[in-house]
């Protein structure tokens, strides 16, 4: 098994074994494009077929409830229609491989604070028509081979002993793979009772010798154990893991030109035009000032699990200067983002021998088990029988050079440990790194604790050595240590005027804002949605420098932009993956059209989010709004947003000139919805026609004002009509109570850009089928479950 999702990391964390790096899921979904996210299952599945990966730990499905969740990156949308369809083809690419998906996390786990322990009260209603239906299509249209449950507990029970394995996931869905534990999520032998498959990490968990003695004791079912072992065979089966099963050979490998195209193509499709003001596509500047940390330090991908090693990132700076080849371009630090430690640059560290990075020892007492040679400034171990694991101290040892002349540099390490700091052989500092009582346990790996120090410069460089003693936390054998640089000391003061000064030479700015791994990252949730540091400072003072300024939003959810309306354009390209830059370049120059659409509502301000609760009261967290998730909240509010959900400007301009509806909506028949879209612009492009439904008759029923029912990428020449056919599955007018039942009655067919940009309207007439039980609800139909 392997962490994704979107990069396969296989069984080392090692710049040695590098991973395609996609963008996030966040990223690919904006696409809105089941085709491209189909493929993009494939290039994961590729790569875990050159891993030896049999299994992926992706995709991420839970709902985007609130843009404070800290694995919003992560996941697709806040909307369960446009998540189930897109994360169905993610799991078709990466099945298509032979390896597989893993949809997670089982269920309502859309936020970090006390992640491991908080209870989610959620209502049924709101359980079924959001929560699990974002689930429901990837596992049975999707064929899932495995279901990743939970650490949270939903409606008081934990979510790896939960009758929600169970029904709906086995008795109404079929689904006859593996449940398999988030790590640490199995916490007793009652869930062996429940259809939970498999308890990680392996091979120590809640279970082990403790349910081989239930079982003997005949407290635990040997039926249940047989239950857990045939799946696990069934799954071993699919993958091709026995070797007396004929199994389909597995594909080969995608190339990695191809993959590395498909990357630049994903970055592209899923990258929202936010404003344009007629300044993109540039015509050919003559001098471009490229701005911002994050050009030059490129955030592709989230913090945490989610993490992997690409074997190289092009940079904004990098993909601009190549884009604009007759282009002066230059580049400005502007604002400081990091708040850890920054990786050492590649070239400012040798080995004793000369060649670039360090020597790393690894020791059990005085024994020296094993000497390599890395080029990254870290280590990462998961596994217990790594090198990391099995000592009791980790040396580094390196020539570092950096590009100052003063007298000390400053350099920090990380890590869970007792640590000792050599510099030319003498002892400069020494202590301990120890987890805070309030941190979460992940956090000794993903976000370790860490002290800076100084030192010395003998010459143009010195020679360190650094030994960690590890101390183990709560996630069994997984470490991190690491050395790395701290933010820059240089005055906010005096990178702003060096950033204005730029702007003001150049012909065209782009401003590059970020934000951080201690901002966006598993293990915690934002507490803010405002750009770190003095950046929006920093693009208050360069749109005041040169008008002609892009602003490039580098964040994997959405943050304030308080000084959009000044801006010329804004692009939100996410974590857009490792081909940034040259996506980026592309863009700009209009050699590709940024073609995303937001999956989620991007808001003004803070003050009027629907939900911006994700701190539990006495443990528990309450979806107190019910259904009313993300946009569905807005539409039924007097607040505006920023940006409405499935918004999205481009380099030409769209309209439907003609609608209609064939069919009518039954249990055993969907709706089609016939669009005729026309480009009425000047070059090709592509857009997204959505269909949302309204109730127009009385509802005995809470109903969203208006619901997503289903969408289509459309592309098309200037001057081109095409038309397009939308499935609207009978399931879209239905609502949850003791099983799926349609209200009769006439319903409003909308055919729309946006939530709120609607074209074109039709009447849709559900005829009624009598009586099911709910008060004044005379008619509705019934689908059963």
């Amino acid at each position: 098994m392997s962490d994704g999702p979107a990069g396969v990391r296989g069984d080392t964390w090692d710049e040695r074994s590098p991973s395609l790096n996609l963008p996030s899921p966040t990223a690919a979904a904006a696409s809105w494009n089941r085709d491209l996210m189909r493929r993009y299952g494939q290039a994961l599945g590729s790569e875990a077929v050159r891993k030896a990966v049999d299994v992926l730990l992706g995709p991420t499905i839970n709902i985007q409830r609130t843009p404070y969740g800290g694995r919003h990156f992560e996941a697709f949308s806040e909307d369960p229609v446009l998540t189930a369809a897109l994360a169905t083809e993610y799991v078709r690419g990466v099945q298509s491989f032979g390896v597989g998906a893993t949809p997670k996390h089982y269920v309502a786990n859309d936020s970090e604070t006390e992640r491991f322990t908080v209870d989610v009260h959620v209502g049924e209603r709101a359980l079924r028509e959001v929560y699990l239906l974002a689930f429901e299509q990837p596992i049975v249209e999707g064929d899932a081979w495995l279901v990743m449950s939970a650490y949270n507990s939903i409606n008081g029970v934990t979510a790896s002993e939960n009758p929600l394995l169970e029904s709906p996931l086995n008795s109404e869905w079929g689904f006859d793979g593996v449940v398999v534990s988030d790590w640490t999520a199995v916490r007793s032998l009652q869930s062996a009772r429940m259809p939970q498959d498999l308890a990680m990490p392996g091979p120590r968990s809640a279970w082990g010798d403790a349910l081989v003695r239930a079982v003997r004791a005949g407290d635990i079912d040997l039926d249940a154990i047989d239950r857990k072992v045939l799946r696990i065979l069934r799954l071993a089966t699919r993958v091709g893991a026995l070797a007396d099963i004929d199994t389909p050979q597995k594909p080969s490998p995608i190339p990695d030109a191809e993959l590395r195209r498909f990357a630049r193509e994903a970055a592209i499709a899923g990258s929202v035009l936010l404003k344009n003001e007629g300044l993109l596509p540039l015509s050919a500047p003559d001098s471009i000032a490229v701005i911002g940390e994050g050009a030059v330090i490129a955030r592709t991908q989230g913090g945490g699990s989610a993490t992997v090693i690409p074997a190289a990132v092009v940079t904004p700076l990098e993909g601009i200067s190549s884009a604009f080849p007759q282009a002066a371009v230059t580049w400005a630090h502007g604002a400081v983002v990091q708040q850890g430690l920054a990786d050492l640059v590649d070239g400012t560290f040798t080995a004793a021998d000369g060649t670039p990075g360090m020597t790393v020892r690894y020791f059990t007492g005085e024994r020296l088990l094993s000497e390599e040679h890395r080029r990254a400034s870290g280590i990462v171990s998961f596994d217990g029988s790594a090198l990391a694991a099995r000592s009791d101290l980790i040396e580094m040892h390196f020539r570092y050079t950096p590009s100052t002349s003063q007298p000390t540099v400053p350099l920090g390490i990380a890590g869970l440990c007792d640590y000792e700091i050599f510099a030319d052989e003498e002892v400069i500092a020494s202590g301990e790194l120890r987890l805070r009582p309030d941190d979460d346990p992940s956090a000794a790996v993903l976000h370790p604790p860490t002290t800076t120090f100084a030192a010395p410069l003998t010459g143009a460089a010195v020679d360190l050595r650094v030994q960690f003693r590890p101390k183990l936390g709560e996630m069994g054998d997984a470490m991190s240590f690491r050395i790395g640089t701290p933010p820059t000391t240089r005055s906010s003061a005096d990178l702003l005027a060096e950033a204005v000064a730029a702007a003001k030479n150049a012909q065209v700015a782009v401003v590059v804002v970020s934000t951080s791994a201690e901002v966006e990252s598993e293990g915690f949730d934002r507490d803010s949605l405002a750009l770190p540091g003095k950046q929006d400072e920093l693009v208050r003072a360069v749109l005041d420098a040169n008008p002609n300024t892009v602003v490039v939003v580098n964040a994997g959810a959405p943050v304030r932009l308080p000084w959009l309306e000044d801006a010329a354009a804004a692009l939100a390209m996410w974590f857009p993956g490792q081909e940034f830059g040259d996506a980026l370049g592309r863009i700009l120059a209009g050699t590709d059209e940024p073609s995303g659409r937001l999956p989620m509502t991007w808001p003004a301000d803070e003050t009027s989010l629907p939900v911006a609760t994700v701190t539990p009261r006495d443990g528990v967290l309450r979806y107190d709004e019910g259904v009313h998730v993300g946009y569905r909240a807005w539409l039924r509010s007097d607040n505006t947003p920023a940006f409405p959900f499935g918004f999205g400007l481009g380099y030409t301009t769209w309209d439907v000139t003609s609608a209609d509806v064939i069919g009518v909506p039954s249990p055993e028949s969907d709706l089609s919805a016939m669009a005729s879209v026309s480009n009425i612009g000047t070059r090709r492009g592509s857009t997204v026609i959505q269909c949302y439904l309204e109730r127009i008759s009385p509802s005995a029923v809470d109903r969203p004002k208006r619901w997503l029912a289903g969408f289509e990428v459309v592309s098309a020449e200037a001057g081109e009509t095409v038309t397009v056919e939308i499935t609207i599955p009978s399931r879209a007018f239905a609502h949850w109570s003791g099983g799926w039942l349609i209200e009769g009655g006439e319903y409003r067919l909308l055919f729309a850009f946006s939530s709120v940009d609607i074209r074109a309207e039709r009447v849709v007439t559900v005829a009624a089928r009598g009586p099911v039980g709910v008060e004044d609800a005379q008619d509705m139909v019934g689908l059963g479950a």
